[in-house]
């Protein structure tokens, strides 16, 4: 059938259909483009640029009181600060930064966009209690920083050490000299802002026709000059205001004198039943900075050799165990096979009885293993832990998870983690009808086990640790509502899909093994080395590959620094599994040689004992790294998250490796022929 255009020229229907799609696409092009316009677009928190124009006012927020100290925050207005005349407000917030401790509210500081103050007066707070001192000092001794926030930007101290600029984010409390306490209750802020440039919205969504019926949208407001905000620095001050200049001042007003802000001098001592004064002053910067760029003052990581170090020393563990891996599969296992096809099958019968190491074994290579329903669980847990990394550090490394957008990473990371559970249950649900020779009975048991095990275990040392956190009234405790959302989610959500894999994985085929298994199981030879210390032996490749590396992830976590080179992370991930697979295959090896049959749990702790090192190499980071960690509480919580961190570990590496031994098992006897 044929159509005829405008011009007359036939237009067949295939044509006729392809127009009608990419008129349908220009359609929905205008339509998508023109709400964005209508709406300014809708983007990631802090991943576009806001515009102001001189003398609008800006509005800096705190977040929780941090220290490497203790690692338990503490909400701003827990110490004797001065409140917003509106009163105190949360901002909006996600589910990571709830479970990060994040506890972001308004503040009493206002600036106005490129206008510079100076000596203004905040507020004169109630002389101090017995209370409020002791907390104050103790805070002070534990040395907790402030965080603030402008334009979803931390603010950023500079110091000089030893010739070099060390950056810091937030400002510290306060500081004791001597035996006496001093408090930081002036503020130098320093907002750097670079021109708003306006972009062409056309240029950027695309070219050709698509573009060209794209609406110019221009508005009053777009022609005004304005400012973004590239930069936020604070500098601290210690400074004993005059008692008499401060009787008839309210807030926001210009303090009488001159306030000299100098950071190597403090003389604001704090003590009991006496007031303290804050005041602050703010200067505009015009900088060359970018607002792309704007980030990269907290982004950058030193040694960045060093992570190619990492890299290089596990590319070096990778070949050596690679060669190992080439020597069994073209020396030992081609050449045996050969052997077999080429010998008659009265030379074989008289041969079997000479036989040694892993042919004899044949028969009982795929007995199953004990606990086999736990073997299933772990699995499973352990392919939507590792799935739920690669996919969110994939992620990050491409930029969809900016540190501007607070608790992403975190929510992305439970998201990832819930959407895989239908892959959790089609993996556990496989290998269980697997090991079962295709039996489907008792699927669905395995299945909730998979949604249940490790979720239940994060529950239950979150809920311990939480006890902690509540007893010390911190921030970081998760509140009792997100603990109900968090089991809705569990139970709505992730139990739900890991049932549907379970399903797909019930109806899909077994794999079937090569060889037939006796009934009678073989009797192993004796050792002459416990079996289970070369499995344990067996984590140091794999943490070798990665130790490096886990130094600057510790730090980001309990020193407070900006860890954002997830590209070498990934690259790093992506050794590790390999590194896993090949250390699990050769051991798997071994023991088949010296006739040692039970290979399913070997091979799984085999590069899962990679979680022990871990560990190890936690309470090591915690004696020497972290020696100023004060008070049995906060050494609790390091250790109940490194055990958290740990057992999450153990699961996805231990899948990598029994997953990797059941490929390289099934391979290898699929190639016998012996009955």
């Amino acid at each position: 059938m044929l159509d005829r255009g405008r011009s007359g020229t036939p237009i067949s229907s295939q044509d006729l259909t392809k127009m009608k799609i990419f008129e349908k696409f220009k359609i929905w092009s205008l339509l998508i483009c023109v709400i964005s316009q209508l709406c300014h677009g809708y983007y990631l928190p802090g991943s576009y640029p806001h515009k102001y124009v001189v003398g609008d006012q800006l509005s800096v927020k705190v977040n929780s009181l941090t220290s490497i100290d203790t690692e338990i925050p503490f909400s701003y207005y827990s110490l004797p600060f001065c409140k917003p005349p509106e009163g105190v407000k949360d901002s909006a917030e996600n589910l990571g930064e709830l479970l990060m401790g994040d506890r972001i509210e308004n503040s009493p500081y206002k600036f106005k966009m490129h206008t510079n103050q100076t000596e203004i007066f905040l507020c004169q707070t109630k002389p101090l209690s017995s209370e409020e001192f002791k907390l104050l000092t103790s805070r002070i001794d534990e040395m907790y920083q402030v965080n603030v926030i402008l334009d979803n930007l931390p603010a950023i101290r500079y110091t000089r050490k030893d010739n070099f600029l060390v950056r810091w984010t937030g400002y510290p409390l306060g500081i004791k000299v001597q035996d006496t306490y001093y408090v930081f209750n002036h503020l130098k802020f320093t907002v750097l802002v670079h021109k708003y440039e306006e972009t062409n919205v056309a240029s950027v969504m695309g070219t050709g026709d698509a573009a060209e019926v794209i609406p110019s949208v221009n508005t009053p407001e777009s022609d005004i000059p304005g400012y973004i905000v590239v930069g936020f620095e604070v500098t601290p001050c210690s400074v004993q205001h005059n008692a008499q200049s401060l009787k008839n001042l309210k807030m926001y007003e210009k303090y009488p004198s001159a306030i000299a802000c100098e950071s190597n001098t403090v003389t604001m001592a704090i003590k009991e039943n006496e007031p303290v004064a804050f005041s602050y002053e703010v200067s505009f910067v015009e900088s060359d900075i970018k607002w792309p760029s704007r980030w990269d003052a907290y982004l950058k990581m030193e040694g960045a050799k060093v992570h190619w170090f990492s890299i290089l020393n596990s590319l070096m563990v990778i070949t050596f165990l690679a060669g190992i891996v080439l020597v069994i599969f073209l020396r030992t296992v081609r050449r045996d096979l050969t052997h077999y096809e080429e010998l008659d099958k009265e030379a074989q019968a008289q041969m079997n009885e000479e036989l040694s190491g892993w042919k004899l074994v044949v028969s009982d290579v795929f007995r199953i293993p004990t606990y086999p329903a736990l073997l299933c669980v772990m699995v499973g847990d352990g392919v939507q832990i590792l799935g739920m990394a690669v996919v969110t550090i994939l992620f990050a490394a491409l930029g969809f998870m900016s540190p501007a957008s607070r608790g992403t990473l975190l929510t992305g990371m439970l998201f990832f983690y819930m959407i895989l559970g239908i892959l959790a249950g089609y993996v556990a649900v496989r290998l269980w009808r697997t090991i079962s020779s295709g039996d489907q009975k008792g699927w669905a048991s395995v299945c909730w086990k998979v949604a249940c095990f490790f979720p239940g275990i994060a529950f239950f040392i979150l809920f311990i640790l939480n006890f902690l956190l509540w007893g010390s009234h911190s921030t970081g405790a998760i509140p009792f509502s997100l603990f109900v959302i968090l089991i809705l989610l569990w139970f709505c959500v992730s139990v739900p899909l890991t049932l549907v894999g379970g399903y797909f994985g019930a109806k899909a085929p077994h794999i079937e093994y090569p060889v037939r298994t006796n009934q009678i199981p073989r009797e192993i030879p004796a050792q002459k080395y416990p079996s289970w210390l070369l499995v344990l032996g067996a984590g140091t490749l794999p943490f070798g590959t990665l130790f490096i590396e886990l130094f600057f992830i510790m730090s980001s976590i309990w020193m407070g620094r900006v860890y954002y080179v997830f590209g070498f992370l990934f690259i790093v991930l992506i050794l590790l599994v390999v590194v896993c697979a090949e250390v699990s295959l050769v051991l798997t090896y071994m023991h088949l040689c010296v006739e040692d049959w039970r290979w399913w749990w070997k091979s799984f702790f085999a590069s899962g004992s990679v979680a022990l090192y871990i560990f190890l190499y936690s309470i090591n980071y915690l004696v020497f790294d972290l020696k100023s960690l004060s008070g049995p509480v906060s050494a609790t919580l390091y250790l109940g998250y490194s055990l958290f961190m740990v057992i999450a570990i153990m699961l996805a590496t231990g899948t990598v490796g029994l997953l990797s031994s059941f490929w390289f098992v099934h391979y290898l006897f699929s190639s016998v022929k012996l009955d």
